[in-house]
């Protein structure tokens, strides 16, 4: 049986589910899973937890044809973290979570339902060379893309975070994740990110502890960080004037990492907030919402 629990006013709900059976049909569940997530939508952030009858070696979880790395966060208690990608189709999808413990695996499922989500349109004007780049360009952009694909696959399984979340800066978002772009007339891809319209030079902080794996200047994102928070969990903040860490640093959660600007693809001086979440792009605000400090 699944249970249904609205918190927050309806923000925040928590399906529970006793998932993993035995071999007898009047055995108690050994597992129980427990998903945390402002909504079941594309975009959305989606927290784990899974409860084991006895202590287990090891929990694999995998969802969305992927496999996702599970933290033991008691002795009987693991937490996995689960992205709902952008460009994820509405429709029913199963989460698949192995207990280990010695020989014997426990198999445990629990079913999501995504809804559809509609997002809204922004029209920009940008310089023309961020619209329809010249040729001479083509290459570093292609492997740029190539490079930031695989950052993804660089995360350790262990988060590198102990602390709530916290928001890079304290400017409210002025721009929707996951909005339609038409820039210059032409249609481009959704919205990634959030944007936070920050004057130039307010601070950026880390939004957590992490290490850094990129700080240098993209064509797109401009002057950019990329931070592995650890367990798949990335924040990349882009277009700052200034760059005030390096690739290898390790961060503390609201260490500055650079200030606010306007380079690369931009229509004036902002911060661009985007999470990756085993490689699915997340709301950074579902990322507070769930793990944030409040």
């Amino acid at each position: 049986m699944i249970h249904t629990l609205f918190l927050d006013l309806g923000v925040l709900f928590v399906l529970c589910g006793n998932s993993a059976f035995e071999h007898t049909p009047t055995a108690a569940p050994a597992v129980s899973i427990t998903v945390a997530a402002r909504s079941i939508q594309p975009g959305e952030l989606v927290v784990l937890t899974i409860d084991t009858a006895v202590r287990a070696d090891g929990l694999g979880v995998r969802a969305f044809n992927r496999d996702m790395p599970a933290v033991r966060v008691g002795p009987l208690q693991w937490r996995a973290l689960i992205g709902i990608d952008l460009g994820a189709a509405a429709g029913r999808y199963r989460i698949f979570v192995d207990a280990r413990s010695g020989s014997h695996t426990t198999h445990a499922s629990q079913e999501l339902v995504v809804l559809a989500r509609r997002f809204p349109t922004r029209t920009l004007q940008v310089d023309s060379a961020f619209v329809n780049p010249p040729a001479n360009v083509a290459k570093r952009i292609a492997r740029e893309a190539r490079e930031m694909r695989q950052l993804w696959e660089q995360s350790g399984p262990g988060p590198h975070w102990s602390e709530p979340f916290v928001r890079p800066v304290p400017d409210p978002s002025n721009s929707a994740f996951g909005t339609r772009s038409i820039y210059n007339g032409q249609p481009r891809s959704q919205h990634g990110g959030a944007d936070f319209l920050s004057p130039t030079g307010t601070p950026v902080k880390a939004p957590n502890a992490a290490r850094v794996l990129l700080a240098r200047e993209l064509y797109f994102l401009g002057n950019t960080v990329v931070l592995d928070h650890g367990q798949g969990l990335f924040s990349i903040l882009a277009h700052l004037s200034v760059l005030e860490v390096r690739q290898g640093d390790t961060v503390t959660a609201g260490q500055v990492v650079g200030q606010v600007g306007a380079t690369g693809r931009v229509s004036g001086p902002h911060l661009h907030w985007a999470v990756r979440v085993g490689g699915s792009r997340v709301d950074p605000l579902s990322l507070l919402a769930l793990l944030g400090r409040h």
